[in-house]
């Protein structure tokens, strides 16, 4: 939502393009590859310690965030707010897990699920009320009075026992697995940043980064207490689960990514309207999620999973559908049905990741469900943006014959850059050209999304089949 405003000189920093990309990789890619080691810190020393940790690095750094004098301060404190994040995410799913018995952790589990969903659109609706009114620092600054409730919250409510079997640390393991994330993600933001895959910047952090996770993996299986027992992914539900939340989070980051850019350069809106127009999603995921717990000890996991992501799948091939002057209760009503049937998926497969779990594990292992949706978000825009990028500057081109070679550049990255080009050099046209280019776009983009999501409906279906969940 700040994007713009940072870009401003006078207003903001005067980010250049790869700074503003970097000012959201940063949080992006510290947050992923730290994930892991969030959760084997949290086995060792208590998972409350880390929360009450990660929260209070994820206040101070939103502070340096929100009083930062150069893109390159945001960028760094961007980075250390990934690091609080990661400290954070892994310690939730296992103090629901040592709170709640299995009776009660399946609703638990969704109910943060749902509060995901609320986030989402949440986001986007007080980042551009706040933009509206107050400067750009405003935007991290928010999260100050977020951050004292939860510590509050955590220090009054929250177990601080550890696990009794004090679990040992395996600092090779962290390590390996630390520094193979690390070149895995950022090869790939590097890849969607330069929209060019097979340059040596790109595919040399990707494969070095792999080798390196398999040396993990061989390293995992030879020590006695390892950080993360990959003997786990044997396991069929728990693998099918990991990787169908990934396939879930690459689907709705794709459609959140080109959904946004729809409403605010197609449509016209300001971040506020935005924001408003996408709270039907949190709708669906908060009415989805919960509902999603009695469905599968009705039916199972598998069948309402997988009925889950293929009507989510349907709900992006529905993109197909809109155009530049759709009636916005068809596009509400699309949103509404695309977030419950996502919250009825990704409740139930992070319960079955944690239900595998043994109780020394649990933060080692949902920190590997964290990372696989990371790593799928992280996915879904570098792979759906650039998609979407070339598509709408292959079908614009010919209506910027003619214009000055700046213009034509400028126009050319975006259907609102290129209104802005019309409106300065009189060119009407031009304004619904880029419209019509950029809903053709999307169009393909979301086909991708439809297919990848049905990809992940097969993934659970194989997993879970014949299976019912107790």
């Amino acid at each position: 939502m700040a994007l713009k405003t940072l870009a401003d000189p006078v207003e903001g920093l005067g980010a250049t393009t790869n700074q503003l990309q970097w000012s959201i990789s940063s949080y992006t890619l510290i947050f992923a590859v730290m994930l892991f080691t969030g959760g084997v810190l949290g086995d060792r020393y208590g998972h409350r310690r880390l929360l009450l940790i990660g929260t209070a690095l994820f206040a101070a750094s939103s502070l340096w965030a929100g009083v930062s004098t150069s893109p390159a301060e945001l960028i760094t404190a961007r980075g250390a707010m990934g690091v609080g994040s990661a400290l954070i995410m892994p310690a939730t799913l296992s103090l629901i897990s040592a709170v709640f018995d299995a009776r009660e952790r399946a609703m638990a589990i969704a109910i943060r699920s749902g509060s995901s969903g609320l986030a989402i659109a949440a986001g986007p609706l007080v980042g551009g009320a706040l933009l509206e009114r107050f400067w750009w620092g405003s935007v991290f600054l928010v999260n100050l009075p977020l951050a004292a409730v939860t510590v509050a919250g955590a220090w009054l409510l929250l177990p601080a026992a550890r696990n009794s079997s004090r679990t040992k640390l395996d600092p090779l393991g962290v390590l390996l697995s630390t520094t193979g994330l690390l070149a895995v993600v950022y090869g790939l933001i590097e890849g969607g940043h330069r929209n060019e895959w097979t340059s040596l910047g790109v595919l040399g952090p990707v494969l070095g980064g792999l080798v390196v996770l398999v040396v993990f993996v061989l390293v995992e299986l030879r020590v006695s207490s390892p950080s993360l027992d990959v003997r786990l992914f044997r396991n069929a539900p728990f693998t099918g689960a990991t990787v169908s939340v990934m396939l879930t989070y690459f689907s709705l980051s794709g459609a959140m990514f080109y959904t946004a850019f729809y409403l605010q350069g197609v449509r016209e809106q300001t971040p506020f309207e935005a924001g408003l127009n996408l709270l039907p999603v949190a709708v669906g995921v908060l009415t989805g999620a919960p509902l999603s717990a009695g469905l599968v000890r009705r039916f199972g996991l598998g069948p309402v999973v997988s009925l889950a992501m293929l009507a989510a799948a349907g709900t992006f091939l529905a993109y197909v559908g809109i155009d530049a002057d759709t009636p916005m209760p068809w596009f509400w009503l699309l949103l509404g049905v695309q977030g419950a049937a996502m919250g009825a998926a990704m409740a139930p497969t992070t319960e079955a990741v944690m239900a595998v779990l043994p109780a020394d594990r649990t933060g080692a292992g949902s920190a590997v469900n964290n990372s696989m949706r990371q790593i799928g978000g992280v996915l879904g825009v570098a792979v759906l943006g650039p998609l979407l990028t070339s598509v709408y500057r292959s079908d614009i081109a010919p209506s910027l014959a003619g214009l000055p070679g700046p213009a034509a550049e400028a126009a050319g990255g975006s259907a609102e850059a290129a209104r802005q080009v019309a409106a300065e050099l009189g060119r009407p046209q031009l304004v619904a050209d880029a419209a019509d280019s950029f809903v053709h776009a999307m169009h393909v983009a979301s086909v991708l999304g439809a297919a990848v999501a049905a990809l992940g409906a097969v993934v659970v279906l194989a997993a879970f089949r014949g299976r019912r969940t107790r």
